[in-house]
């Protein structure tokens, strides 16, 4: 009877605890869905908040059409498409991990419309108007990629290029879709601030916050298996670059706190494709950009002229600026 009793006492403590890790770190309300005004918090965004505000309040007030699509396991995901010009390429672009498209994809997508592209800005599962209650930190939102990829390949055909890009969980969902069966008018992947694996990044958080790793992972595994549905370690972004002949840009700033500027270099050492990583000093995480935006439009640029089926399709005004 007590052995009963003890062998009772330890599953609800495993199931409880496992639970809360779920609550913790995939589940998210419905009603609590991050906003672009809401704040980011830390001293590496309090110095640039403004400027991030600026930004999102841009891309706020431009035009655009609102998209739909179904995924694959039924949930009805959000996008923001904004037409520059007919024929352009499409860059399709993924946000991070309780964040929202207005906030991390502001930078990219001002970029991606001074270059002249068509942007197809999308809110991951469980974020912004998509719908879902857990994040799976790239494992089903890689999916959801190619479900996004085949809407553009349906709605402007197969001979128009795209590029995927994402800042943070965004550029690791990319990164893991790469190993996909994708269309092959999928030309590029522009990924920053990426990290390497789902369980990598949850386990250095768990770290930073002074928890146990080793005793943590089983139950961090288990509401991911439980609650979650999915399998934390099914895929990853390392494992994914090598199986992929999609050319990739990394891109990480060497003051990240958040995801360590080491995982782009391993993601970097495990690509099969033709890769290039770019580091920026003093930049925090997702903030390559802000830090020094010549810098990261030239390597955008230099990246993408390297892409044979966007040879003339970037902005002469742009490049012109550039060269200035």
């Amino acid at each position: 009877m007590a052995i009963s009793a003890i062998v009772f006492t330890v599953i609800l403590l495993t199931l409880l605890i496992s639970y809360y890790t779920y609550r913790t770190a995939f589940y998210a309300p419905p009603d609590q869905h991050c906003g672009p005004d809401d704040p980011l918090m830390g001293k590496q965004y309090e110095e640039v908040a403004e400027h991030l505000q600026r930004i999102s309040g841009i891309m706020q007030k431009i035009p655009f059409e609102t998209v739909c699509i179904k995924s694959f396991d039924g949930l009805i995901l959000h996008g923001r498409y904004d037409h520059i010009q007919d024929g352009a390429p499409l860059e399709i672009l993924f946000h991070g991990y309780r964040s929202c498209a207005f906030r991390d994809c502001s930078g990219g997508h001002a970029l991606a419309r001074k270059m002249g592209f068509n942007t197809l800005v999308v809110d991951q599962r469980a974020h912004g108007e998509s719908e879902g209650q857990v994040i799976s930190f790239g494992i089903n939102e890689r999916q959801d990629c190619k479900d996004w990829i085949r809407y553009a390949v349906d709605r402007f055909g197969s001979e128009t290029p795209i590029l995927l890009s994402g800042l943070s969980m965004g550029a690791a969902t990319v990164l893991m879709a790469s190993e996909l069966d994708l269309p092959g008018n999928v030309v590029c992947i522009v990924a920053d601030s990426p990290y390497s694996a789902p369980g990598a990044i949850i386990e250095k958080v768990c770290s930073d916050m002074h928890y146990p790793v080793l005793l943590c992972r089983p139950f961090i595994h288990l509401g991911a298996l439980l609650y979650g549905h999915f399998r934390l370690n099914s895929c990853s972004a390392a494992d994914a670059v090598r199986k992929t002949d999609i050319p990739i840009l990394l891109i990480h700033g060497e003051a990240d706190h958040f995801v360590p500027c080491s995982m782009t270099q391993e993601i970097m050492e495990a690509s099969a494709s033709p890769t290039q990583a770019h580091t920026f000093p003093n930049a925090g995480h997702g903030l390559s950009y802000i830090t020094d935006p010549r810098r990261y439009e030239q390597i955008v640029f230099r990246f993408l002229s390297t892409i044979p089926a966007l040879d003339g399709s970037i902005s002469t005004n742009f490049i012109e600026q550039l060269e200035n």
